[in-house]
């Protein structure tokens, strides 16, 4: 492969390889940089609805075990 690229010039290994395999390969890194963001999405929201759901009870627990020391 060295062999290769070593008769070439510098804007065909640079610039034009990196923008054919871009072209070819374009949908699917797109498609799987789609998938990573949706996957930490959901990650970050799950994330969020149990830490609202510990604040929650929490809350309630300690409000309602301070309202029996009444």
């Amino acid at each position: 492969m060295r062999e290769i690229f070593a008769g070439l010039p510098w804007w065909v290994k640079w610039i034009a390889v990196p923008v054919i395999a871009l072209v070819v390969f374009g949908g699917l890194i797109a498609s799987v940089l789609h998938f990573v963001v949706w996957l930490l999405f959901r990650a970050l929201v799950f994330v969020a609805l149990v830490g609202g759901l510990i604040y929650v009870v929490r809350k309630f627990t300690s409000s309602s075990s301070s309202r029996s020391d009444w």
